[in-house]
Parts: C-alpha cells; structure tokens; sequence
C-alpha cells in the first residue's frame, strides 16, 4: 500500500523536498508552514494545525497534528448491507468519472461480486462511447441508449436489469454537469428520485469525483453537490500527476465526508483505499528520518 501511494504522491513529495532536501529528525515551525502551504493545504487549516506545536516538531507530533483533521464523524456505507448495491458517481467533466467507474467495477469483481453498469450520462455521445468500451473490456453488462434520451430510464433500467439477473453492484454514471447549470441539476435530482421507485432506498451511495489536480478548489463544488442532492463520499482522482496532494487534508477539513479511495493512475487497478494514517505518513516520510 504505502508503495503505491508514494507513487501517487510523487510530484507532492518533490515539491516537499525543494522545502526539505534533506530528511531530518526535528523541523522548524517554520519550515513545516512551507512543507504544507506547498502542498496546497488551505492557509487557515495551516495556521489551526500549527497551534500548539513548538519551535521545534518531531515526526510524532506533526503526525498527531495532521491526523486530527480526519477525526471526525462520518457515516462509512457497507455495500454488503444492499442486494443490489447502487451507487451513482456524479462529478464534473474532466474529473476523471468514467475512468473511476471502471476502477470501482474492476475492483468489485476482483472481490467476487457481479457488476452492471449504466450509462447515465446521455448529455455525451462520447461518454456513451467510452464506458461501452470499458464493459467490454472488463467483460461486465451495460445499460445503455442514445445521446439526448433520458438518463433516468437508464438507471431505471439499469436497476430493473440486476434485480432481475441477482446482480451484486450496480454503478450508474451521470452528466459531468457543472453545479451551475439549473436544468442539468434537476435531472440529477430527477435521476435520484427513479433510483428510489425502481428500488426503495437507491441511490445506496451517492459518490462524488474530484480531481486532484483541482487542489482545495474543489472544496465548493463538492458543497454545491452536497447541497443538491446529498454526497456520501468522495474518490479523489489524478493524485500522480499534482504536487497538490495536501489538498485532501483541506476537502477532509472542510466537507468531513468520508474519502473512500484515491487514483493514482489510468490503468483499472489504480484504485486504492483512502487510510488518513497512511497517507499522513507518506507525506511525513519526505520529512523525517
């Protein structure tokens, strides 16, 4: 594990070492200000998690600073609790959501549970395209229909198809609207709605995308999502190719959602598990002997 996120935190811990060339046992006050500020973690949240600390801070101490962000309280979903489980990924374009479905519906057949997908974002020809090829690929069934038809008789459809086949997870994309556009928003809230008749309770999990790249930026649209339709939980994306991986500690801080996995690559397999112990330690490691 911490092999694969010193690789998605790569450029982050490049930008740490032009603050820190040279690992050591205590660093400056000072010095920790910059380590953060350059991995983009929020100035506010910089100064709080200063608070308290001396001059001179020891690995323990900055770990026992940064890992309070994460103390808070969030509600963790168990896809084992439903048959099927249905999540729906919403996220802007460009954030990397059709890439993260088939991450989530690699990995869930890689656990030994049946995938369907639906093709939810009807507004793109394109994105219609893209996750056919990636159900071929990956060998698993799709829901799909033309540009412009309406996306929620696929995830009705979609829904319908595992309750009938004893289906595992079901995975519905979504527009990559922006949360300024009215109309998009209401077919999101429509989309939501058809989930709940096809099957009482669906959406089990509403999952948002953001990119990485994106730093602390993300922060209100991630609140507009929220306040539109209600977020359960965050995958962040394109952690490998930012030196903004200090921004996850800024999201944590100011959504206090639960972040449920990080992409560290293209490939299906670049999907791994948000743990805030092992992130905070990777980001120490470049610091500390």
């Amino acid at each position: 594990m911490f092999g694969f996120l010193k690789k998605a935190f790569g450029k982050t811990n490049e930008a740490i070492k032009e603050v820190v060339p040279k690992k050591k046992k205590q660093i400056d006050k000072e010095e920790f200000e910059e380590v953060l500020l350059e991995a983009d973690v929020n100035y506010e949240l910089v100064e709080r998690l200063l608070e308290g600390l001396p001059e001179s801070i020891n690995r323990l101490q900055a770990f026992n600073s940064l890992i309070t962000v994460f103390q808070y309280k969030a509600e963790w979903i168990d896809p084992d609790e439903y048959h099927p489980f249905v999540e729906m990924i919403i996220g802007v374009n460009g954030a990397g959501k059709t890439t993260t479905i088939a991450k989530l519906a690699r990995r869930y057949g890689q656990e030994g549970k049946s995938v369907i997908l639906g093709a939810g974002d009807t507004f793109r020809a394109a994105a219609i395209e893209q996750l056919s090829r990636w159900a071929q690929k990956l060998d698993v069934p799709i829901v799909a229909t033309r540009q412009g038809h309406d996306p929620s008789a696929v995830v009705f459809d979609t829904i319908k198809s595992a309750l009938s086949k004893g289906i595992d997870r079901v995975i519905i994309d979504t527009a990559g609207r922006l949360h300024t556009q009215p109309n998009l928003a209401e077919e999101l809230k429509k989309m939501v709605r058809v989930a709940d008749k096809a099957l009482p309770g669906a959406p089990h999990r509403k999952m948002l995308i953001l990119d990485g790249t994106q730093g602390s930026s993300t922060v209100n649209q991630a609140k507009a999502f929220d306040e539109m339709i209600g977020i359960d939980g965050i995958i962040i994306t394109k952690l490998d190719g930012t030196a903004k991986g200090g921004a996850i500690l800024s999201i944590a801080d100011r959504l206090k959602m639960p972040i449920y996995y990080i992409g560290t690559g293209e490939s299906p397999d670049d999907l791994i598990p948000f743990k805030a112990n092992e992130y905070i330690n990777t980001i120490l490691d470049e610091i500390f002997l």
